[in-house]
């Protein structure tokens, strides 16, 4: 028998991250939206002359999230 798909683990807990995110935005007074936020407070800039290029990310870790990463791969391991 083969493992199952990495792929799909990767997409379960994007999906749980999403959700998680949604739900948070939802109840934003509530526990769930508490978490850190960490990454590029200012993006960085790079002017080749011709194109200008931007890099810039950020991400928000919340409750609700690492809510939904858990339950991602909950119903992965059932699939």
């Amino acid at each position: 028998m083969r493992g199952k798909n990495n792929w799909a683990c990767f997409l379960m807990i994007l999906a749980g991250i999403v959700i998680g995110g949604f739900i948070g935005s939802l109840f934003p007074n509530s526990f769930l939206n508490y978490g850190q936020s960490f990454g590029l407070t200012s993006p960085v800039v790079l002017d080749l002359g011709i194109m200008v290029l931007t890099f810039g990310l950020t991400i928000k870790i919340t409750v609700a999230s690492i809510i939904g990463i858990l339950i991602g791969i909950v119903i992965y391991r059932f699939l």
